[in-house]
């Protein structure tokens, strides 16, 4: 059963307090953190982008394990600030980390599940006997138009997975997925625009509760389990 090998996380040390934000906007600064539960975001280096902090986060993802970056034999990059329009992101991070030339790469886009996707690909090669251990990163820069609620909670940050089969290997077997799909048009960038649009509190009912609820019924009938065999339960958490 494939799983989770090793995995890295970087985070920029800069940090915005939601205050100094409320407060160029003439805006209750209480009121805003006090709402959002949320005191300070992290912020990039003028020199960090989204490939950078992936970078960061694989490295420390190796350093964890004896496995060598040329044992890699896909890499999957989610993200929503992709530095460049065309020119992959996934094989830059795969070039900076010397995983050599022979694996399957891809940049993914998906909103916020972009780096889940790559996930469950990447166990689906895995599963397959395609690759032996395959690289999954979810990374991005903030992106929020200013004087909007983005502007507060989008932050950047960066997680990188080596996924595996070998059982000796791994620390956190994934026992199943699963996933629910709609074309819910509540959050978007089109081509050209610097930031992205939402229809705010429509976000809410017919587009985070309905998939969650929606695809953890899902879940729990195809893995035949209850809440109650579950100690904890870690969701996507916008804000």
């Amino acid at each position: 059963m494939a799983g989770i090998v090793s995995y890295g996380v970087y985070i920029p040390k800069y940090r915005l307090k939601l205050s100094e934000i409320a407060d160029v906007w003439k805006k209750d600064a209480l009121e805003i953190t006090g709402g959002l539960k949320v005191v300070e975001k992290s912020v990039p280096a003028v020199d960090e982008d989204s490939v950078t902090m992936a970078v960061a986060s694989s490295l420390r993802a190796f350093a964890k394990t004896q496995i060598s970056p040329l044992e890699i034999g896909s890499v999957f990059m989610g993200s929503e600030s992709h530095p460049y329009a065309v020119n992959p992101s996934s094989t830059i991070v795969a070039d900076a980390l010397g995983i050599g030339n022979d694996y399957f790469a891809a940049d993914l886009e998906f909103a916020c599940k972009a780096g889940t996707a790559g996930l469950q690909v990447t166990l689906g090669l895995l599963d397959s006997n395609k690759i032996d251990y395959g690289l999954v990163i979810g990374s991005d820069t903030a992106q929020g138009r200013p004087h909007d609620i983005l502007e507060y909670t989008a932050c950047s940050a960066s997680c990188s997975l080596i996924v595996g089969k070998k059982q000796n290997e791994v620390i956190a077997q994934v026992l199943e997925t699963s996933s629910y799909s709609s074309n819910t048009p509540d959050f978007w960038r089109r081509d050209g625009q610097m930031y992205p649009s939402h229809y705010g509190r429509f976000t809410g009912e017919p587009a985070y509760f309905m998939h969650v609820f929606s695809e953890a019924k899902n879940l729990l009938a195809k893995t035949k389990l209850k809440p109650s065999d579950f100690a904890y339960c870690v969701f996507h958490m916008p804000n």
